[in-house]
């Protein structure tokens, strides 16, 4: 049977988006993709994954795949599924749908900036937090971690939630996918966590090793995440965004 999503109150593009990023992950040939069946406005139909218990081959397994899907590249930073051209959303939020050449003015302005506003707003997030995370993005768009990477094909919304371990081994779901830094996808497993987080690293680093001090950057690429989740889940997200900021800013 297969697993069926649907909402009439869906934003325009919402469920068209998120089977266009499936199919642009699938087409990669690397990390394992949930197939799309169907959609149309309003409703998805999506292959139905069976779940298993996670192990460290599983995981080291999916992580290799990762650095696979990673390699598959995109036009641009920003650069949304091949043949898509409509919004861009994480969780239930948009994203802007907007490219640039260079990763960090593209992260900072399109995938930072966006969501501290309605951080503010709702009142997760503080005036004084706010200031240090312009100023982390400031930084940011200025070019210091700018380090030549090629666009890679990011999931853009990979925490555990979306790694589902199965028989056959891990599958991914519900995607933010548009063309980013690797290191934004694993920044992004460290955060929430992974069973085997440390296998699946592995796995990645057999395929594709990572630059010098990936670790050290992960607070700047945990602020998207950290940044959409203060839009919405509460304040702790904002006390976590503003310590990743101010961690940024001592990377310079």
């Amino acid at each position: 049977m297969d697993h069926v999503k649907a909402s009439p109150a869906a934003p325009p593009g919402f469920f068209e988006a998120e089977a266009a990023g499936l199919r642009w992950l699938a087409e990669a040939g690397g990390a394992r993709i949930a197939a799309v069946r169907d959609v149309r406005p309003g409703r998805i139909v999506l292959e139905r994954v069976e779940r298993a218990t996670p192990t460290p081959a599983a995981a080291r397994a999916f992580g290799r795949g990762l650095a696979r899907t990673h390699a598959a590249g995109a036009p641009a930073f920003g650069a949304g599924p091949e043949g898509w051209d409509g919004p861009l959303f994480i969780g239930s939020r948009e994203m802007p749908a907007t490219t640039h050449p260079r990763w960090g003015a593209f992260y900072a302005e399109a995938r930072v900036r966006p969501f501290l506003d309605p951080a503010l707003a709702a009142g997760f997030l503080r005036e004084e937090e706010a200031r240090i995370v312009h100023q982390a993005c400031d930084l940011i768009a200025s070019g210091p971690f700018d380090d030549g990477a090629r666009p890679a094909r990011i999931h853009g919304d990979l925490w555990a939630g979306n790694v589902l371990f199965s028989p056959a081994g891990v599958v991914l779901i519900d995607p933010a996918a548009h063309g980013g830094h690797a290191e934004t996808d694993l920044a992004m497993l460290a955060l929430f966590g992974l069973p085997f987080l440390d296998d699946a690293l592995a796995g990645y680093q057999d395929a594709a090793p990572l630059a010098p001090g990936w670790r050290a950057r992960l607070p700047l690429h945990q602020l998207h995440p950290l940044a959409v989740h203060a839009a919405g889940h509460g304040r702790g997200y904002g006390v976590a965004l503003a310590e990743a900021a101010a961690a940024v800013m001592r990377l310079a």
